[in-house]
């Protein structure tokens, strides 16, 4: 099953073409790194497929349906570090079970709770449970919207930067999290990263997206290193954290 499809898709922002002409196809279970530099559109791509940004040309369906018209429990979204406020006055776990949808009835206290507190688990935050969102790191917050993420058990995760305020190591976990949720629900990831070594060692695809210009293809086949080489014009660093998890 194909989980995401563009279909001559163009999108605008002002007088900015982010993407125009664009053809893909996501196939199930694909773990999507989306690349480009700061601008680009790559949230906006995002954006689009959540339904909150209407395409002006062409036409991005998911599971074969328009964004619009899909449960909101089929897809997962974890936003960027800097769109979080951490003033919100709960309890770590508590934001964790706003994430369940309204139309699962009768979940009591306790039940919620234990269902937060496995999605925590998942994302390897469940020592912060009863910790205050005000309290906690950007990293340790952006784990946390994992975790609200993983609770509506989606098989389509959006992910804008999600280990923005982590240090390498828990830049890495993040990836060994998404692979495992992954495996558990056959679910398919698209995420936006900065991270070029992680992108070539753990996704299956990238998408490139500057300049208007969208490329999807598998890592190899678009020659990694030579588009980002173009487009950022520096290379990238490996990081050993990432050695030896390539993506199976």
């Amino acid at each position: 099953m194909n989980v995401v499809e563009a279909r001559n898709l163009g999108i605008r922002r002002g007088d900015l073409w982010v993407a125009r002409g664009a053809a893909f196809t996501v196939p199930e279970g694909a773990f999507v790194a989306v690349l480009g530099p700061n601008g680009a559109g790559k949230s906006s791509l995002l954006l689009t497929a959540l339904g909150l940004l209407e395409a002006d040309e062409g036409e991005l369906r998911l599971f074969g349906k328009r964004p619009e018209d899909m449960s909101p429990n089929d897809v997962g979204y974890v936003p960027q570090t800097r769109e979080l406020d951490r003033r919100f006055p709960a309890r770590a776990w508590e934001l964790v079970a706003t994430g369940m949808h309204p139309a699962w009835p009768g979940l009591r206290a306790r039940a919620r709770r234990d269902r937060a507190l496995a999605s925590m688990a998942d994302a390897g935050v469940d020592g912060l449970a009863d910790r205050p969102i005000s309290a906690l790191s950007g990293g340790e917050l952006q784990r946390v919207y994992l975790a609200r993420c993983f609770v509506r058990a989606p098989k389509l995760m959006l992910l804008d930067e999600p280990a923005a305020g982590m240090d390498i190591a828990g830049e890495a976990a993040m990836y060994h999290l998404l692979e495992a949720y992954q495996k558990k629900q056959h679910a398919t990831v698209l995420m936006v990263t900065h991270d070029w070594e992680g992108a070539r060692l753990h996704a299956s695809h990238v998408l490139i997206v500057a300049g208007g210009e969208v490329l999807f293809a598998p890592p190899g086949e678009v020659r990694l290193e030579e588009r980002l080489l173009h487009l950022f014009g520096h290379r990238g660093h490996a990081r050993e954290t990432h050695t030896g998890h390539h993506h199976a």
